[in-house]
């Protein structure tokens, strides 16, 4: 299958490149920064807010299936108003680019930050948090992401030929973060694991790029399953945390408190039931084979 892959140089979208790649597709990967990939996909650089470089790119790559990862990484990265310009212009851009020229299938990445966590007042109405909980953005790079999940919604109301949905991956590892290197947050995993306040900002979750990568994969090899217009969870099943973490959330976050109970068993604060029940997909790494015992005090 003919595939086109936005920020296919990012974090992500290295480990979704050479997935996609390991499993027999052709893929075209865009970004705005001159890239190449030793897994044999055609880089192109672009800037798929420019209408003649977005045609330009999904004229070279004719995919029958987009995953569109590319925008603004990270909360406070750059100025609000940017953030919610560039990630929302490109969703709309690139994903009714996708349906315009007969994609089968399109998927975005979204983010759990959608959820509204990190202020004194979030108050989560049940826990594990899944698709279905309400979203209550606060930030510009929540928002941006809700907008995004939106968009897919949007158009998916007027396609039928081109399957659409969403992706909330977690806090990504790439494959270089297990071997040691900063995280997105300037920490190491195992600085992570040691302190729970480190974690505690994200909700103790974690996924890794590879296990990410196998869902977009599933997706764009399967739109029959997807939801049409429909939004998943991507996440590990345990969190990043030696152990149940419901007495940890109620001290971060107070008003998780009246539901936080339901962690004790030790599942995740994140629930990704959703993914393994349409297409079959479970996170298979967890932080305990990945981290050697001696990096993690």
């Amino acid at each position: 299958m003919r595939v086109l892959v936005t920020g296919g140089a990012g974090r992500l979208g290295r480990s979704v490149v050479s997935g996609l790649v390991d499993r027999g597709h052709d893929v075209t990967s865009v970004d705005i920064a001159e890239h190449t990939h030793a897994s044999g996909a055609v880089g192109v650089r672009a800037d798929l807010l420019d209408p003649a470089a977005r045609a330009a790119a999904f004229e070279r790559a004719r995919p029958e299936a987009v995953v569109h990862l590319a925008g603004i990484a990270v909360p406070f990265a750059r100025p609000d108003v940017e953030t919610l310009q560039v990630n929302t212009g490109l969703a709309w851009a690139v994903l009714g680019e996708a349906v315009e020229r007969g994609a089968r299938c399109a998927v975005a990445a979204s983010s759990p930050t959608v959820y509204g966590y990190n202020t004194p007042s979030w108050r989560p109405r049940y826990l594990p948090l899944d698709e279905e909980h309400p979203v209550e953005p606060w930030h510009a790079y929540g928002l941006s992401k809700a907008i995004v999940e939106q968009t897919v919604r949007a158009l998916a109301r007027t396609s039928s030929a081109c399957t659409l949905c969403a992706v909330r991956p977690g806090y990504v590892v790439a494959p270089e973060e297990w071997a040691g290197a900063p995280t997105q947050q300037g920490h190491t995993m195992a600085d992570r694991v040691a302190d729970p306040e480190l974690a505690a900002v994200s909700l103790f979750n974690y996924v890794d790029a590879g296990d990410v990568a196998d869902l977009f994969a599933r997706i764009v090899e399967h739109p029959e399953r997807v939801e049409h217009g429909g939004v998943y969870n991507a996440v590990a099943a345990d969190p990043l945390a030696v152990g149940p973490v419901d007495g940890l959330m109620a001290r971060s976050h107070p008003g998780s408190a009246p539901v936080a109970g339901a962690l004790a068993d030790g599942r995740a604060v994140f629930s990704s039931a959703k993914a393994r029940r349409d297409l079959g997909w479970a996170p298979t790494a967890t932080w305990r084979d990945r981290l050697r015992s001696d990096r993690v005090r």
